[in-house]
């Protein structure tokens, strides 16, 4: 078996640490159970650049166990790469992995290529790199891409404007499109990391600090909820007026980003866009302000321009540059990187088991009727969201009423 991580000997860790997140994730559980009987993915070759951490070996695994030959790489976000899970990947459950941590400047063409050169079937992507990269550089194996899936919102963004552009090649779930996904992962499994990424990095007090989060999406509602639950007076920043209003109505302070960076000790982006913060923001800061970002990878906080203003810099924490500015410090946790995967350890398993879910579904959703579809982005099913739901409220020893004829007869009944 081919492969390229770090160091096998962390396997044992890492079979740890899988087995830690599995404890927490009794839906991929159960799917892996009817996997295991009915090996619904039989057959097909699946390329996966992916966050590789504890909750997606799990989900590797139960791929795998429907009958999946699986190859696994992240390319261009080396960050959240964790070494001992690659390994344990490798050793202990025969999955080629192609992933370092250490490559966490570039992205490895050579691994995307050594995956693509298996000529998979699906594509499961995390924010729509490894699909970019196939339209563009290795269009020598879209005959073979029946489909593809996609999980984050940015992901979902630019697959449907090369939809638009007519530039897709074949379908994609917008596994982001789920109420299941979008409710638990980007709200609660966002605002919990990011809270947890937050006091690993920098150990602060959040209660009465004022904390600017740029962007009121499920991820900016989840970290703002969690923000002032800790205490913090929260402002939202926004561009999108029913947006804004939603978070006015939610109790925040709504605020230009050039009015915020005034009041502010913490600034946290959560946009999806770049250069949320420009040196111009940088310029109005307070001394000692804090700034990071929870959205799309490093783009939106403009640490070029931040370096072409600054004096020098300083390795404060093993996460916490300082740039002084004059008689002014700014603090960036992890150099602008999503710093809930480069200061903790991504979402809570519990959360991974939701979204992880949606994923395994769809694909099996692909084998089945990808040739009925459409070179067009579609959302997961609602059949599946629902079951998904069910069957998490099941675990957790939750139950819920069924609504009855007379109910359904009402409903449907114009008059």
């Amino acid at each position: 078996m081919d492969y390229e991580i770090n160091d096998i000997t962390l396997a044992e860790d890492g079979k740890a640490r899988i087995e830690w997140a599995e404890r927490f994730m009794p839906v991929i559980q159960s799917i892996r159970r009817r996997f295991l009987l009915k090996k619904p993915l039989r057959g097909i070759r699946i390329a996966a650049d992916i966050d590789i951490t504890a909750e997606s070996a799990v989900f590797m695994r139960t791929l795998t166990a429907g009958g999946a030959h699986v190859m696994v790489v992240r390319a261009d976000n080396a960050h959240t790469i964790q070494d001992d899970t690659a390994a344990s990947l490798v050793k202990h459950y025969k999955i080629p992995v192609f992933a370092l941590h250490k490559n966490a400047t570039h992205a490895d063409y050579t691994h995307i290529h050594k995956v693509l050169d298996t000529k998979p079937n699906i594509i499961i992507d995390s924010g729509s790199g490894l699909t970019t990269f196939i339209h563009k550089s290795r269009k020598d194996i879209l005959e073979y891409i029946t489909g593809g899936v996609e999980e984050t919102t940015t992901g979902v963004r630019r697959a449907r404007a090369m939809e638009y552009a007519h530039a897709l090649k074949y379908p994609v779930i917008a596994i982001n499109d789920s109420r299941t996904k979008y409710i638990f992962d980007n709200k609660h499994g966002t605002g919990q990391a990011a809270i947890d990424g937050i006091l690993r990095a920098t150990n602060i007090l959040f209660a009465g600090a004022i904390v600017v989060i740029a962007g009121y999406g499920w991820c900016g509602r989840g970290f703002a909820q969690c923000a002032r639950g800790f205490g913090a007076h929260v402002i939202i920043t926004e561009t999108n007026p029913i947006t804004a209003l939603e978070a006015h109505a939610d109790g925040f302070e709504v605020l230009p980003m050039m009015d915020a960076v005034k009041k502010g000790t913490v600034f946290i982006t959560a946009t999806g866009n770049k250069h949320v913060l420009t040196a111009d923001h940088f310029r109005k800061m307070k001394n000692g302000a804090i700034i990071g970002n929870i959205g799309h990878s490093d783009v939106e906080i403009d640490i070029p321009a931040l370096q072409k203003i600054t004096k020098n810099t300083r390795q404060m924490r093993r996460n916490v540059i300082q740039y002084s500015l004059g008689t002014r410090k700014l603090y960036v946790i992890g150099n602008g990187q999503i710093l809930n995967q480069i200061a903790a350890e991504g979402h809570p398993a519990a959360v991974m088991d939701i979204s992880f879910a949606n994923q395994a579904f769809s694909i099996e959703y692909l084998k089945r009727y990808a040739s009925k579809l459409e070179r067009k982005v579609y959302s997961v099913p609602v059949d599946i969201d629902e079951n998904i739901a069910l069957m998490k409220l099941n675990a957790c020893g939750v139950a819920i009423d069924a609504v009855t004829r007379v109910q359904k007869k009402y409903l449907a009944d114009w008059q």
